[in-house]
Order: C-alpha cells, then structure tokens, then sequence
C-alpha cells in the first residue's frame, strides 16, 4: 500500500514539476555572476536610419509665402490608423515618390536629412526660404511567436526598443526562449538573423537593443512546451488524482 501511494504522490509530483517553467528563464536583465554590480549602460540610438521602399514619409513645409505653401502641404496633417497612407508619401519599389510640381523624387537609401535638404534646395525656386520636415511617418514591426498577443503593430515615433515591443506584444509567455530571441532584419543583401538574450542585462548596450522598421522579433518555444500546454487542466488532473488516493487509502483500509 505505501509503494502505491509513494506512486501517486510522484505522480503528482511529477506533473506539477512538467508545468513549471524555471524563474531563471523568465526573468529578464539578469545579472552575469553574483558579484555584477555594473547597472549603467551606454547606448546611443542611432538615428540615421536610411528610408526603404515601403516607407511613409510625412513632409511639412513652411516658408513666408503662406498661399503657396499650402499648395505644397496638400498632404494635410498625420493623424495615423488607415488615413496615414492619405496624409503621408509612399516610397515606391522603385524607391521615388511624387511631390507636387517636384515630380518623382528618388530617396532609397537617404536619411530624412537629406531628404529634407534636396526638397529645401528644390523649392527654393517656388518659395522664398523654405523650411522643410520630413520625418518617418510610421514603421511597422512583427512579432511572432511565443507572444501573449502576437502580430503587426505599426510604430507611430522615431524609434523603439526592444522592450517596447514585447510590451506592444502583450509580453512573452512563460514558454518563450527570453535568451534566444530572434530579430529578423532587412538588409542591402537580404535578410539576417540577430539573437538576443533577454535574460542578460548587457542587452542594454546591445547594437540590437533598438528595432528598425520592418524588423521582424520571433520567440521561440522552449522544449518543454511540446509535453506540456498552459491550457491543460493541471488543477482538475490533481483533484481526480487526490480522489482517487484517497478512495484507494480508505478502501484499502
């Protein structure tokens, strides 16, 4: 009788420890040893992100001549969701989008920047000292995944960290791998892979610690995943169990 309730309680035992997931795995900016002390992190967001087909730009000019500017800014104010792609230039595949009486303007591979300087250098000749923005209207980025909500967000700011998008994500389930998180990024050559570790605190002064646009952040299951599920009845399984240790105890009696 006591071999068969030391089978039961393993038993129960062992299905508890399946559906645990290791606090060491879930938490995230750890430390390296127990004597890392270092809790500053020098990382400067790089903001010469170069613009790519596919991109929205919105662009706002300002100049003296108050008629004539308006006709320039037909693309009226951003105010994001669907009427961001009203408001705002598409760079074509091609790489050009069309600018009132500018015509076709080729911007692959330029920053804002020099977007900004070649329109101002360009409307010199319609307006007296033009003043030109341009910004990057929105970016979009994919999460995939062990994410509580998963999908496409689109980013309406300059730029955005990691962290900001696991939190847009509805962070990541205890199941996810934090220390092989995968960034898939577009480059002049095609895609690549960047892994990250989540877990490790170092990832603040990261190259990869801010996302571009279109970035694509996939988490991984871990192994465990594929004998356990956080929808299985894991409290139903240990009342039945319980039960019937205690019918076998009492009859046995």
């Amino acid at each position: 009788m006591k071999s068969n309730k030391y089978f039961f309680l393993l038993l129960i035992g062992g299905i508890f420890l399946a559906s645990c997931v290791p606090q060491k795995k879930i938490m995230y900016l750890q430390a390296l040893s127990d004597d890392d002390s270092i809790n500053t992190f020098v990382n400067e967001r790089k903001l010469d992100y170069k613009v790519q087909p596919g991109d929205n730009l919105y662009i706002k000019i300002n100049s003296l001549e108050e008629r004539s500017t308006a006709y320039f800014n037909q693309g009226g104010e951003v105010t994001g969701g669907s009427n961001l792609y009203l408001t705002t230039y598409l760079v074509s595949d091609s790489g050009y989008f069309n600018f009132p009486s500018l015509g076709f303007l080729y911007v692959k591979d330029m920053t804002a920047e020099e977007i900004q300087d070649d329109i101002e250098q360009r409307l010199e000749e319609y307006l007296k000292d033009p003043v030109v923005i341009v910004r990057l209207a929105s970016f979009r980025i994919t999460l995939l995944g062990e994410f509580n909500s998963p999908g496409k967000y689109d980013v309406y700011q300059n730029n955005i960290n990691i962290f900001e998008a696991v939190s847009m994500g509805g962070d990541l389930t205890d199941f996810a791998k934090r220390n092989r998180i995968a960034i898939i990024r577009q480059t002049g050559n095609g895609s690549k892979i960047i892994r990250v570790d989540l877990n490790d605190k170092r990832i603040l002064a990261s190259d990869y610690y801010y996302l571009l646009p279109n970035d694509i952040v996939y988490a991984e299951p871990v192994r465990a995943k594929q004998f356990v599920s956080t929808n299985f009845p894991y409290g139903l399984v240990f009342s039945v169990l319980s039960t019937i240790l205690l019918l076998y105890v009492f009859f046995t009696n």
